[in-house]
């Protein structure tokens, strides 16, 4: 992988794209302490599918994780600052066309702001598990805090030995993807990252009822930390939504033509 860099303020962010030169762009924002090489190792977020139909595919590292630099401040890992450096990002990868993005959990908070924000700088928006939110972001938070203190007093290692005999996600079970990839987010940096998570939420519901895009819902069944109740309720409030609910291995693997179908209607 060859990453390039965006200079957010002294932090670098990094990323690489693949597909044509001249194909339209698509960004990937990938899930809570996930990165590129996380996804590529759980191999349930695969988007080789994007490039392969003429997209120019984007992905990066969010601040504080994978290859990309992060300071100790809980502020910068909050939705809202997340999607100034995705917003960033798409000016430097595309100017001033709008592109695609496809968010995954952290990633579907961070696009969201983005659009928010910025409307003009997208055309169409995968969301892929989205997060809990609203009502259901306060024991999620409550859970985040816990994690950040259990890094502090026992050490990565053993928050990654705790994770991974939790009870499974059914799906991911069955598809042999669990336990998921360890956290790619350097340990003195991970209580930091958790506790960013814990102070963020979904933007207002009017907000985003008021997004004019056309948008995919991905969420997938049986999962607290990403409940299939967010999806329904983005599906209500934005104006131009469809959803499918992944319930089997086969559904994870067909996310990548769902998506690439979706982008070129």
């Amino acid at each position: 992988m060859t990453d390039l860099h965006l200079d957010r303020a002294g932090v670098a962010l990094a990323y690489d794209v693949t597909g044509p030169a001249d194909g339209p762009v698509v960004v990937a924002a990938h899930g809570l302490t996930s990165s590129r090489a996380s996804e590529d190792a759980s191999g349930v977020f695969d988007w080789s599918a994007i490039p392969a139909a003429g997209f120019r595919l984007v992905r990066y590292d969010a601040r504080g994780h994978g290859r990309s630099g992060g300071r100790d401040d809980p502020g910068e890992y909050a939705w809202p600052r997340l999607a100034d450096d995705l917003l960033a990002l798409v000016s430097q990868v595309a100017g001033d066309r709008p592109v695609d993005v496809v968010g995954a959990s952290m990633g579907v908070g961070t696009a969201l702001w983005a659009a928010v924000r910025a409307p003009e700088r997208f055309r169409r928006l995968v969301l892929v598990i989205p997060p809990t939110g609203w009502a259901t972001r306060p024991g999620q938070a409550q859970m985040y805090e816990a994690g950040a203190r259990f890094v502090e007093e026992r050490g990565l290692d053993a928050f990654v030995r705790g994770s991974a005999v939790l009870p499974p996600l059914p799906i991911l079970d069955a598809a042999g993807a669990w336990p998921p990839p360890a956290p790619d987010v350097a340990e003195p940096l991970l209580p930091t990252v958790l506790r960013g998570a814990a102070a963020t939420d979904l933007p207002d519901p009017g907000a985003i009822a008021a997004l004019p895009h056309p948008v995919l819902l991905l969420p997938w069944a049986d999962d607290p930390g990403h409940p299939v109740s967010t999806a329904e309720r983005l599906l209500q409030l934005l104006p131009h939504a469809t959803m499918h609910v992944a319930r089997t291995p086969d559904d994870l693997r067909a996310w990548g033509s769902r998506i690439v179908d979706f982008l070129e209607a």
